[in-house]
């Protein structure tokens, strides 16, 4: 037998697996501690516990079996080893909207791999749209892959080249393109896109999943025909997110891209827009647009700045937490801070000084809150205003990685040596939906 057919397998169970010719995606039958198992033998990964065996119920749930010195295992019948086969694209449909798909990695384009359990990119653009053959009846597909990462290796580069492919695309006359991103850091490469590519004239869907896509509780699937029913049909020429409203595929929000986090780490409705609804849902085939304040699609006001400078740096502040820290980075070349207070816009009086002397030196501070919902207000103590006159901007309602990833693309678009007003006057300028006048009450809950 070889090796390879008993993936992960190795020990007393790989030696009962060989006696008995049992190979991944047989049938089989295992009696242990008394009880009887019968299902389909899975491929368990190398890093797991050597001592359990992986079936597949027939109610289709897996499960794993400890296996001692009295447990048997013996064959029903041989199945077909499991593999991913790639699937002929499929044959698109004239006369309809013409949508790219662009991928760049992340749990929607993944597979579960099995030396360590865990999911790794292995699906490009042709892929998805191979698995869900739906698609082509909603867009004429054109795929582009881009990148192969997991969000957490992300970084400015990536931003600079996702705007380049889509800035392209839109110059080709295309109807809407849809980025397919990893979870974790999407709500940061969606703010970098809003600044990138201001007021566009199609929409640009950022999508992700939860679940690889190749699991059967997957969200892959909804998550991407919601996005490219999106990207093909929506009226307005907006950087959004498509995810999850609820634990269910019913409803897909479609958030603002300067306007959404993820705020879970495993649900399906892991992202929510904070201090604002989502500005339309995807439900039943049809897109409901519930925001009045969207950029037309077609619009004639594209602006394409693409450029960002990663001299910036977030800061949580916490209780007894030095000052220090800021003088450090800025000595190392910080041009400016984010910093996430607390309540309405808070630190610690202490931090007070050494703030006067860093924005003496040109140095940016914007103040952000911890508070997910609400805005900063520093006018309401005498910390705030304290702060306030040694230099700190608040920055009203904007989420912290939304500023932090703004004064990175205001760091890039003004010339090296800007005035420090010249910072707080695009800080403070809405440029994508990242100020609101008024906030709204989140209505969501788990």
């Amino acid at each position: 037998m070889n090796a390879s057919e008993l993936h992960g397998y190795s020990g007393i169970i790989k030696e009962l697996l060989e006696r008995e010719n049992v190979s991944v995606g047989d049938e089989v039958e295992v009696v242990s501690n008394g009880r009887r198992y019968r299902g389909i033998l899975m491929v368990r990964y190398e890093l797991a516990d050597p001592k359990h065996i992986t079936l597949k119920l027939p109610n289709g749930y897996n499960i794993g079996i400890r296996v001692t010195e009295s447990t048997t295992i013996s064959k029903i019948s041989a199945g077909v080893k499991p593999t991913f086969v790639r699937l002929p694209k499929p044959q698109t449909v004239s006369d309809l909207p013409n949508v790219v798909i662009i991928s760049t990695g992340g749990t929607i384009a993944s597979r579960v791999e099995y030396r360590t359990g865990a999911v790794r990119p292995a699906l490009d653009a042709n892929d998805l749209l191979a698995i869900i053959p739906e698609l082509v009846e909603i867009a004429n597909i054109n795929t582009e892959a881009l990148y192969n990462v997991f969000s957490e290796n992300v970084r400015i580069q990536h931003w600079i080249g996702m705007a380049e492919a889509i800035d392209r695309f839109i110059r080709k006359s295309i109807d809407g393109v849809v980025l397919t991103h990893g979870t974790d850091t999407m709500g940061y490469t969606a703010a970098a896109l809003s600044f990138a590519l201001q007021r566009p004239p199609i929409p640009i869907v950022l999508v992700g999943a939860q679940r690889s896509s190749d699991r059967p509780s997957s969200d892959a699937a909804t998550n991407l025909i919601a996005a490219v029913a999106t990207a093909a049909r929506a009226p307005f020429g907006e950087v959004v997110v498509a995810m999850h409203k609820w634990h269910s595929d019913d409803v897909i929000a479609i958030h603002r891209g300067t306007r959404v986090i993820k705020l879970h780490t495993s649900s399906r409705d892991a992202f929510r827009s904070v201090n604002s609804q989502p500005i339309a849902y995807y439900q039943h085939g049809e897109l409901k647009i519930v925001a009045n304040d969207l950029n037309p699609r077609g619009s004639s006001e594209y602006i394409y700045k693409p450029k960002f400078d990663e001299r910036a740096f977030l800061i949580k502040f916490f209780p007894s937490m030095k000052p220090d820290i800021l003088t450090i980075l800025a000595e190392k070349g910080t041009k400016g801070f984010i910093i996430e207070g607390t309540g309405l816009g808070h630190v610690s009086s202490d931090w007070v000084p050494v703030i006067r002397e860093l924005t003496k030196d040109g140095i940016f501070i914007g103040m952000t809150s911890q508070c997910k919902f609400g805005r900063v207000n520093m006018n309401v103590y005498d910390s705030g205003r304290d702060l306030q006159k040694a230099g700190v901007v608040p920055l009203d309602d904007m989420l912290s990685e939304v500023a932090l990833v703004k004064l990175m693309w205001t760091f890039g678009n003004l010339a090296d040596g800007a005035e420090l007003d010249e910072v707080k006057k695009l800080m403070l300028t809405n440029i994508a939906g990242e100020i609101y006048s008024r906030s709204l009450p989140n209505t969501g809950s788990w």
